[in-house]
């Protein structure tokens, strides 16, 4: 396992007054740990998430493949389609997230246990939710993986993989563990400055940790033999004070962007514009498929969709959030998922005001929000009753998570009103005959833009929304279910790696995806 520590410099803040501003810096011993202050690692660990390179371990590529494979985005024709994503013709040279989440893990594994020394024990607890945060995505996207043995450096060059499920366990302790040290050790002084998602804020790591916590527990739902564990886990957090995220709390990332080249929003710059407002050639790209429209539309959600796209032709240059095209239905063009030619990027909507506003450089970069969080409470009280100790209903949950994705995206919520009384199914809890699915189709629908990753981990739990399958594969081909454990990784810890089996991205499941 690659243990190389990239260290991002990029808050600028009074505290760091004296350090040299530098956005990267390459140490040149791959097993050492970075020498410099918890919480500066700790600041760099936190905005490398927010990068456009798999290889520094920013999510902005995992979730764009995410976006895909969960039906929510597709690619235009201006593009020779991608075969490794829409053929699924990928082997483990491709999407190596690993590689940058371990070093990532790394940083944090520095920030926790040098904190104490440091005196800057504040460091500790966020640095445990960070670590759970991330490998919940190893898990979720390559099932066994380092944990027990892993982040020890030249002590343990060569980790045993532990099994996926009790990493699940594992990182359930981590975050109880986390919660202590966050109320044992609040944040002083300066420390504050280096949190760049909660400003300092502990009791917002708390109700993160334990957000955290129900999306690990939510997600091992339909196993069965399960339930007894998760109301019981579930219990444990609510019955902590500070509870969940609550309503209009997400989780942003925001170390204070620039404009300046290399210093904006790296998913802003990656799929919108630079740092002078010039659009980038990706911006032509990634599409909102049709089925995603048609979902919208046979809602009436058009109040969305207008805000999660842009009409065909884009965003109006000269009018920052609006499109060039008038605003009406027959403006906004989905692209069948995987589909090689006929949709050319002018022809075609472009990813919308939502996330992307010409000179909005310095939005936070999400990575949970607060409408995520509600769906996770409505399907547990869905699933669980009276059985969990949750003081609203499935109901009122799973209203609020819609008006929670309506407040996200910018959008009136009047109109969220209109929708929840609509008597449409899916979209009216009421009128809708499958509640668990109701769920997690608007589960789907708030995670559009904001989260690939968990919208296409949720799909394959879950098998919902029925999304149509890529047009450059033949029909009932199989989708892929995770990912292959990269090239490096094989190559530098081989032994451990060929322990795992054959692994066959169509047929080797995670251990939450049942079927």
């Amino acid at each position: 396992m690659r243990l190389k520590n990239i260290i991002w410099m990029a808050i600028l803040v009074g505290a760091l007054a004296s350090c040299k501003k530098t956005w990267l810096d390459v140490n040149t011993n791959p097993n050492a740990l970075p020498s410099s202050t918890p919480d500066f690692v700790f600041t760099n660990a936190l905005t490398r998430l927010t990068t456009a390179t798999a290889a520094d371990g920013g999510n902005v590529l995992g979730n764009e493949l995410g976006s895909y494979w969960s039906g929510q985005w597709t690619q235009s024709s201006s593009y020779i389609l991608d075969p490794t994503i829409f053929s699924y013709l990928f082997t483990n040279t491709n999407f190596n997230y690993w590689d940058g989440w371990y070093d990532i893990l790394s940083d944090f594994e520095y920030a926790k246990n040098g904190a104490d020394a440091a005196e800057q024990g504040f460091m500790k607890g966020p640095s445990r939710v960070m670590k759970a945060f991330i490998y919940q995505q190893i898990v979720d996207a390559y099932g066994n993986a380092p944990y027990s043995q892993a982040l020890k450096g030249s002590e343990n060059l060569f980790p045993a993989f532990d099994d996926q499920k009790a990493i699940y366990e594992g990182l359930i302790k981590d975050l109880d563990s986390a919660i202590v040290d966050i109320k044992a050790n609040p944040f002083t002084g300066a420390g504050g400055a280096a949190d760049v998602a909660f400003k300092g804020n502990s009791t917002r790591w708390i109700q993160f940790a334990n957000s955290l916590k129900l999306r690990i527990l939510i997600r091992q739902s339909r196993i069965a033999g399960r339930s007894a564990y998760i109301i019981a886990e579930i219990n444990k957090a609510a019955a902590v004070t500070e509870g969940f995220l609550p309503t209009g709390v997400d989780v942003g990332i925001n170390p204070g962007w620039l404009a300046t080249a290399g210093k904006t929003n790296f998913y802003y710059d990656r799929f919108a514009y630079d740092a002078n407002g010039a659009t980038r050639a990706f911006a032509r790209y990634p599409r909102p498929t049709k089925y995603l429209f048609d979902v919208l539309k046979a809602t009436n959600d058009t109040f969305r969709m207008k805000r999660i796209a842009y009409a065909a032709g884009g965003e109006n240059p000269n009018n920052p959030g609006v499109s060039t095209k008038t605003e009406i239905i027959s403006n906004y063009v989905g692209v069948p998922f995987g589909v090689g030619s006929g949709y050319t990027a002018p022809s075609t909507s472009y990813i919308g005001p939502s996330v992307f506003v010409k000179g909005q450089f310095n939005k936070p970069y999400h990575i949970m929000t607060a409408a995520e969080v509600q769906f996770l409470l409505a399907e547990a009280k869905q699933l669980y009753g009276a059985g969990v100790n949750l003081t609203g209903t499935a109901q009122s949950y799973y209203e609020q998570g819609v008006k929670e994705s309506f407040r996200l995206t910018g959008t009136s919520l009047t109109d969220a009103t209109t929708l929840l009384t609509s008597g449409i199914n899916e979209a009216d809890w009421t009128a809708s005959t499958d509640k668990l699915k109701a769920i997690w189709m608007q589960k789907w629908i708030a995670l559009t833009n904001f989260g690939g990753l968990e919208a296409w981990a949720e799909y394959r739990r879950t098998n919902y929304p029925n999304t149509p399958q890529s047009s450059s594969v033949p029909p009932g081909s199989p989708r892929p279910l995770r990912l292959f454990y990269p090239g490096t990784e094989q190559a530098s810890n081989t032994a451990n790696v060929l322990a795992q089996g054959t692994v066959d991205v169509f047929t080797t499941r995670i251990f939450w995806d049942i079927d």
